[in-house]
């Protein structure tokens, strides 16, 4: 090959099959959210019996909540823009690291004050590892598959809440409440040499910080053996910007889309976290057993692992704004639903597998999507920033069902509400879609929505 042929990271990746080191750098993130998944859900499955052995009420038990939440918000503000200045890598191994470091530290906890403060800094580690996942999968993705890997990656948090209430179930009646904490901590301490010693830095990074043209040629001799890329040097289609990177995410062709995104996620995140704090308890409440009414919950979390996979394929083949602003749009519809269903328990199932579908299943879509509108310069941050705005919106849900239970609504006007926020989460999204479909030619390619 000749010394001076150039070739871009992307335009590359997207002309190869699907390598051994692309899979293995999926399944490693899949890995990682699955141990995000754990921990961010194995304080609410351990709760009651920390309740019991503290003797503690509900009111005690909020703050420990709610410092997880905040500290997810603040370690995706944080982590962000620091994987954008440091490498995916390096930030995301010290996220994983910390918030096992945490988890394990949380096991000894003495009083719900310290309780309190270690589940705010296991929120920043955890708060930095998934967005840096996302990140770190599209930039290893062809462009004809990258959301659908992306989605199909990020099931893994969903199926690591639910070993964390298994492991739960298996652990705390044997060996107590603490060992589920040593668990969720020893699995991504664990995990940090493995990425140290296998996983390589993502090309699209190290091809935009420049002096790295022997590295990135070894990472796509790998992924494509048979090439000759002797002598090759390797670029990506934009520049390094200087400054602080979150002051990227408002240059004037990515302004819209990131008022877009984050309002997106902001509401969707409130559904999410609303339905899944609140419904059992809503439900209980027209007469079905709690027993019934966390198994029909369950379907939420099943509807949103299907909605992930299959909207990543629409998203591949279609508009993905598009796609995504129908899919907010039947959501609501089936959020409304769940108000007007709880006399056919079928009905009710099918209302709530189609709003986790829907609304738990575009979110999934939007992190897709938000890794696929950002340039490399400010990939990281544009999905950790919508993550970390929208946990504003997991806060307020976690607490809207409590305020509407308080002011005695009705279950068909709290579902009614509930629903308002997948609209406007349609709209922003169909918006999106407008003033994709109003840019200059070029300008796609320029931010990254086709990169």
């Amino acid at each position: 090959m000749s010394q001076s042929t150039h070739i871009d990271v992307q335009d590359f990746l997207d002309k190869q099959k699907l390598s051994g080191l692309q899979i293995l750098t999926l399944f490693l993130c899949f890995f990682i959210v699955a141990v995000d998944g754990f921990d961010t859900a194995a304080i609410g499955f351990i709760a009651p019996a920390i309740r019991a052995e503290w003797g503690l009420d509900a009111a005690h038990l909020a703050p420990v909540f709610g410092a997880g939440l905040f500290g997810l918000m603040a370690g995706s503000l944080i982590f962000g823009p620091l994987a954008d200045r440091y490498g995916r890598k390096r930030i995301l191994m010290l996220s994983v690291f910390f918030f096992g470091l945490m988890t394990l530290l949380s096991a000894w906890s003495t009083s719900v004050e310290m309780l309190i403060a270690l589940r705010f800094l296991t929120g920043l580690g955890l708060g930095g590892a998934m967005p840096n996942a996302i990140t770190m999968s599209s930039e290893y993705s062809p462009q004809r598959h990258r959301s659908v890997l992306v989605t199909t990656m990020f099931c893994g948090f969903t199926l690591g809440s639910a070993m964390g209430g298994i492991a739960a179930a298996h652990i705390v009646e044997s060996f107590g409440w603490h060992w589920v904490l040593v668990m969720g901590g020893v699995l991504p301490i664990v995990l940090v040499p493995v990425l140290a010693l296998i996983q390589p830095e993502s090309p699209r990074y190290l091809a935009l910080k420049g002096g790295a043209d022997e590295q990135v040629r070894r990472l796509m001799q790998r992924i494509a053996p048979n090439e000759d890329l002797a002598g090759a040097t390797f670029t990506v289609r934009e520049k390094r910007a200087p400054g602080f990177p979150v002051k990227h995410l408002f240059a004037p062709e990515l302004r819209f889309g990131t008022l877009s995104l984050w309002a997106t996620v902001f509401m969707t995140l409130l559904v999410i976290y609303l339905l899944s704090s609140w419904l059992p308890t809503v439900i209980n409440n027209t007469g079905m057993s709690l027993k019934n009414a966390s198994l029909v919950t369950a379907m939420f979390q099943v509807g949103g692992t299907a909605g992930a996979i299959i909207l990543g394929r629409l998203m591949d083949r279609y508009s993905p704004q598009r796609v995504l602003g129908i899919t907010y749009l039947i959501g609501a519809a089936f959020t409304f639903m769940i108000g007007s269903t709880t006399g056919s328990t079928a009905m009710l199932v099918l209302a709530v597998f189609g709003a986790g579908f829907c609304v738990s299943g575009g979110q999934v879509g939007t992190n897709a999507l938000a890794a696929a509108f950002y340039p490399t310069g400010s990939r990281a941050t544009g999905v950790s920033w919508s993550l970390g705005i929208g946990r504003i919106g997991s806060i307020l849900g976690s607490l809207a069902g409590g305020w509407m239970l308080v002011l005695g609504w009705s279950i068909s006007t709290i579902f009614l509400a509930v629903s308002i926020p997948s609209l406007i989460a349609a709209l922003c999204m169909a918006a999106m879609a407008r003033k994709r479909k109003q840019a200059a030619p070029g300008l796609e390619q320029a931010i990254g929505v086709s990169s």
